[in-house]
């Protein structure tokens, strides 16, 4: 990670002896830690403190991870890691439906988790740093579709979509190339990067809450389409089609009367 700036992590965990192993190792790779042990307490905190990623255990007393995931996530789109019980299958699908952006079994390694946190943290940055060049350069227009990803915003019809940096990042690979077929490993080295494992059903989980969020606003949204056994891809209105078509009809009339 470039050293330009000092990533504020929120850790969340009940168990203190992971809560003091685990901030050592992200303090020791150049991090800032903020310890909270219950989610109560981390909601308080990170409404004076707010950080750069925040991991959180799910299981805890007073406000468990999901409902503090939640709670954060009426306010910011910070990436979010779950740490899961090693059987805890419907809570990681559970989270990821709910926005979190990846999740690590316990027990863990923590050179996984490190590395996890440095993807996330990397895409963000790219997002954040797009905002070099040109706005008008750095959004993406789809017919009822915009995301300035300078400003980390999308709108669909007009109307603001609160997404993730995970889903913010997976629906530009789709829509950057509509009709492009992309399969799931190429989405999962677009959202985390390459040489890192995440399952097919963590990027499953993401498209799904993505057109969750969309028919939120439109029921009819289909834009994104699932090839089984292939991957996914961004499918044109009918209306850029018709366009695209009187477009090269009309550019063919130019030529023949040239």
């Amino acid at each position: 990670m470039p050293n330009s700036k000092t990533w504020k992590i929120a850790l969340v965990e009940d168990d203190r002896n992971i809560l003091t192993s685990v901030s050592i190792a992200l303090e020791s790779e150049g991090f800032s830690v903020d310890t909270y042990t219950d989610g109560d307490d981390a909601l308080r905190g990170l409404s004076q403190k707010p950080a750069d990623l925040a991991i959180l255990d799910i299981k805890m007393p007073r406000m468990d991870g999901m409902e503090l995931l939640l709670k954060i996530r009426k306010k910011s789109v910070m990436p979010i890691i779950f740490l899961t019980s090693k059987d805890d299958e419907v809570d990681e699908l559970l989270g990821l439906r709910m926005g979190a952006d990846d999740y690590i079994k316990k027990p863990f390694s923590q050179r996984l988790l490190i590395e996890r946190i440095k993807a996330l943290l990397r895409r963000r940055e790219l997002d954040e740093n797009a905002n070099n060049g040109d706005d008008k350069n750095n959004a993406i227009f789809r017919d009822n579709l915009m995301m300035d990803q300078s400003r980390h915003e999308c709108t669909w019809k007009g109307n603001p979509l609160n997404l993730t940096v995970t889903e913010f990042l997976l629906l530009k690979s789709l829509a950057y190339r509509p009709g492009l077929v992309k399969n799931r490993d190429q989405l999962i080295d677009t959202a985390y990067g390459e040489n890192i494992y995440v399952d097919d059903r963590t990027i499953d989980s993401h498209i799904k809450r993505l057109r969750k969020k969309f028919r939120a606003i439109d029921p009819n949204f289909s834009q994104i389409e699932t090839l089984y056994g292939v991957g996914y891809r961004y499918n044109r209105s009918n209306t850029e089609k018709t366009f695209q078509v009187k477009s090269i009809e009309w550019a063919k009339r130019i030529r023949g009367n040239s």
